[in-house]
C-alpha cells in the first residue's frame, strides 16, 4: 500500500482546492473571489495598480446599506478609505504613484444621492466637480487615473445625459471627452499614453464601447453583444469591460495588438460578470453575482504556464483520487461602477 503522510495529503488537497476551486471559464486564467469580511454580500473591485493594490468598496448603496470604500492588498489586507464627513464612498481607481480617485455622497437615500468626484494623495482628500454639472441631483464621478495624475470621469446634465472628461490634478483643469456618435458619454479608464476608454449611448439607446486616442474615437463592440462597456485600459494594449447579450453580462478583454476579443465568466457567477480594471501584469479586477444573489469582488490572473503548474496540479489530482478511494474525501454533490449612488 502507498503510504502518504497526513500533512502531505493536507497540503496537496489545499493546493487542489486552490486550483480546482478557481478553474476558469476559459483556459489560461485563474479566478479568485475577494470580499471584505465587513460585508460579504456586496463587494466590487474597480482598479488595480502594478503593485497589486486594489481599489474597491462594499455596500450596495441601497438605503441603510451605504457604499464604504477601501483598498486591498490580496488576499485579505483591507484598509478603509472614505471621504471625510461623507456617508458613502466608492474608490474606483488608483495609479502607481499613490493617487486614489473615486466619488462620494453626503447621504444614503438609496436613490437620488448627490455624487462628488474626489482624489486623494498622501491622506489628503480633494473634491472634484466639473463646473458644467447641472443635473438634479448633481452627479460627478472620477473612475480612473494614470501615472501623470490625469483622471477620467463624467458629469450629468439636466436631461440625464452623461458627459465624459479628463481632469488634470496638477493643473486643476478639465477637458471634454465625448464620443461624436453618442448622446451620452462616460470616460472610464486612461493609460499613461493618454488613451481613454469608456462607453457611449447612441440615439437608439444602444451602449457601445469606445477607444479615444488623441481625440480620434473608435467604436469597439464585442461580437454578438447587445451592449458593450469598456472600463479599463493598461499600457500593454489590453482593454477590459463588460458585454450584455440576451440579458446576461459577461466580462470581456480586447487586445489592441491582435484586435481580438475574449469573453470570460466567473465560475461561480450567475449570468453577471463585469471586468472594471487591470494592470500591466494582466491582472484584472471586477465583480460577479453568485447563486445567492450576492455581489462578490473578483481578481482574475493568468494561469501558470503548463510546465510550472502541471506537476503540482497532477500531484494534487493523484492524491485527491487516492483520498477519495480511501474515503477521506466525500463526493460533493453595473455601470461602470453601479452608476450613480
Amino acid at each position: 500500500m502507498i503510504n502518504i503522510s497526513r500533512s502531505l495529503v493536507t497540503t496537496a488537497l489545499a493546493a487542489a482546492v486552490m486550483w480546482l476551486g478557481s478553474v476558469p471559464a476559459q483556459a489560461g486564467f485563474v479566478f479568485q473571489t475577494l470580499d471584505n469580511p465587513a460585508d460579504p454580500t456586496f463587494n466590487q473591485l474597480l482598479g488595480i495598480n502594478n503593485s497589486g493594490l486594489i481599489a474597491g468598496y462594499f455596500g450596495s448603496g441601497a438605503a441603510g446599506h451605504p457604499n464604504q470604500g477601501y483598498t486591498l492588498t490580496p488576499p485579505a489586507s483591507f484598509t478603509s478609505v472614505n471621504f471625510p464627513g461623507s456617508t458613502q464612498t466608492q474608490v474606483t481607481g488608483l495609479n502607481n504613484t499613490g493617487t486614489l480617485v473615486g466619488f462620494y455622497a453626503p447621504t444614503n437615500l438609496g436613490t437620488g444621492d448627490v455624487n462628488h468626484g474626489f482624489y486623494e494623495q498622501s491622506g489628503v482628500f480633494h473634491t472634484v466637480d466639473n463646473p458644467l454639472t447641472n443635473s438634479t441631483p448633481a452627479v460627478n464621478q472620477l473612475l480612473g487615473v494614470n501615472n501623470s495624475n490625469v483622471a477620467v470621469g463624467f458629469y450629468n446634465d439636466n436631461a440625464g445625459n452623461s458627459h465624459g472628461y479628463t481632469y488634470n490634478i496638477g493643473a486643476n483643469s478639465f477637458t471634454a471627452v465625448n464620443d461624436p456618435l453618442g448622446v451620452s458619454t462616460i470616460a472610464a479608464g486612461i493609460n499613461n499614453a493618454g488613451d481613454i476608454v469608456g462607453l457611449y449611448t447612441d440615439g437608439g439607446g444602444v451602449t457601445h464601447g469606445f477607444l479615444d486616442v488623441g481625440g480620434s474615437f473608435t467604436t469597439l463592440d464585442a461580437p454578438g453583444a447587445d451592449n458593450t462597456q469598456l472600463l479599463g485600459v493598461n499600457n500593454k494594449g489590453w482593454i477590459v469591460g463588460v458585454e450584455t447579450a440576451g440579458g446576461n453580462s459577461h466580462g470581456v478583454i480586447y487586445n489592441e495588438n491582435t484586435h481580438s476579443w475574449t469573453v470570460l465568466d466567473a465560475p461561480s457567477g450567475i449570468n453577471n460578470t463585469v471586468f472594471n480594471g487591470l494592470n500591466d501584469l494582466g491582472q484584472i479586477v471586477g465583480f460577479y453575482t453568485d447563486a445567492n444573489g450576492n455581489t462578490n469582488g473578483l481578481l482574475v490572473s493568468s494561469a501558470p504556464a503548463p510546465e510550472t503548474g502541471k506537476g503540482v496540479l497532477g500531484l494534487a489530482l493523484l492524491i485527491l483520487a487516492y483520498a477519495a478511494r480511501s474515503r477521506l474525501v466525500r463526493a460533493g454533490g453595473g455601470s461602470p461602477c453601479d452608476a450613480a449612488l
